[in-house]
């Protein structure tokens, strides 16, 4: 028969033995659900995106070169035009303005000494008239004397060198009679007063046409009604829509990864399948721009030539909305794996890649990146499981499990 005390071990192990299995089985560490990616080869691009938009790459302004009334332009946007020929506007000059008291009482006082010095020329013109008549019919005189050897020949000659001399004075007093005369019309046109008929207010327009100085389309009419115009208002815009390109503005920090030649890919711009392009400049002029977010950003503009053929972007026009992606770098095959596993560890790159279960802490070298991927160039090889987001839970030996398979 058992003892009290075997009795008690009979009674109390299976508990305590129970008890410490509960215990242990409580605390002990549970495998991490984590989500799992795998390393494996692939093509990765780098590159750089923003909204931009087509320009046609020559636009020309054209304006009003004289203040007057202008006549409805009849001309609509996406009209052809022709370099010389094809009249975008017709100008009537504007009539003088008003002279004030001091203006007008000069004015009148240049008519009077206007119409004296031409009456002053008119009498020039007749004495020096009177001094060729003379002088001709003395040289007839002369002459005839000459003919019987009355006179000698120098006295000939001093005749006919008074005819000439009083012809040419004669053409001099003329002459300064055109002067006269002229100065006397400019006199008098500065009496013109607003209103004053012209010669082409019944006979129709007469007004300076403003020709297209290049042959192309009508881009955009900035003045279409007739009204009064100053010297220099833009009137329309025109330009040639087969010589499109993209323009966009980075941030300053991504433009300076930008070079000439680089190829683009131009999305969103209404089509299906992205348009080839490729950097033609960078400018070098940085501007400041205030983001939907209010806040002022360093920009810079990034100019695209297209490279497929017309036919493919004809649709577009000036002015138009497209993405440009501009590609930095690429490669066909890198080693790569998602940038949500990648973490900082001190100086270096790391990443918690499963080893039988456990996470192991890897230090690895990037190459390519961009905001989805990265490539591996040491510390993975191909077909590497890493843990995506590891967060706090998850450390070097930590035993880890796929999210949903527990």
């Amino acid at each position: 028969m058992p003892t009290v005390r075997e009795r008690r071990l009979l009674f109390w192990t299976p508990i305590v033995t129970l008890t410490v299995l509960a215990v242990g089985w409580l605390f002990w560490p549970r495998a991490v659900p984590v989500d799992f990616a795998v390393a494996a080869p692939g093509p990765l691009v780098v590159s750089v995106s923003d909204e931009g938009e087509t320009r046609v790459k020559d636009v020309f302004v054209i304006s009003a070169p004289v203040a007057g009334l202008m006549r409805r332009i009849t001309l609509e946007a996406g009209d052809e035009v022709v370099a010389g020929t094809t009249v975008a506007a017709y100008i009537e000059p504007s009539d003088p303005s008003f002279l004030d008291r001091r203006g007008a009482t000069e004015a009148r006082a240049a008519v009077r000494a206007a119409e004296a010095g031409a009456n002053l020329a008119l009498a020039s013109v007749h004495r020096a008239e009177a001094e060729r008549d003379f002088a001709q019919a003395e040289l007839v005189r002369y002459r005839g004397l000459a003919a019987r050897n009355t006179i000698s020949a120098s006295d000939l000659d001093a005749a006919e060198r008074r005819a000439r001399t009083a012809a040419a004075a004669l053409e001099e007093a003329r002459a300064a009679q055109r002067v006269r005369e002229a100065e006397l019309a400019q006199a008098r046109a500065q009496l013109m007063a607003p209103g004053t008929p012209r010669r082409t207010r019944s006979t129709g327009c007469d007004c300076i046409e403003v020709t297209s100085p290049v042959s192309g389309s009508v881009l955009r009419i900035l003045r279409e009604s007739e009204g009064v115009v100053a010297s220099g208002t833009a009137l329309l815009e025109v330009g040639d829509p087969a010589r499109l390109e993209v323009v966009v503005d980075l941030l300053s920090t991504d433009a300076v990864r930008v070079r000439p030649g680089q190829r683009v890919l131009i999305e969103a711009w209404g089509g299906g399948e992205p348009l080839g392009g490729t950097v033609r400049r960078v400018e070098p002029f940085g501007f400041t721009k205030v983001s939907a977010l209010g806040i002022e950003e360093q920009r810079v503009n990034v100019v695209i030539d297209f490279t497929d053929p017309p036919a493919r972007w004809q649709r577009l026009g000036h002015g138009y909305r497209v993405e440009p992606r501009i590609v930095l770098a690429a490669a066909e095959r890198a080693l790569k794996v998602p940038r949500a596993a990648l973490f900082r560890d001190g100086t270096h790159w790391a990443v918690f890649a499963d080893d039988g279960g456990r996470a192991q802490l890897r230090h690895v070298e990037l190459g390519l990146e961009n905001g989805l991927e990265a490539e591996i160039r040491t510390g993975l090889a191909a077909g590497d499981r890493v843990v995506l987001q590891p967060g706090d839970r998850v450390s070097d030996g930590t035993r880890v499990t796929s999210r949903g398979t527990g």
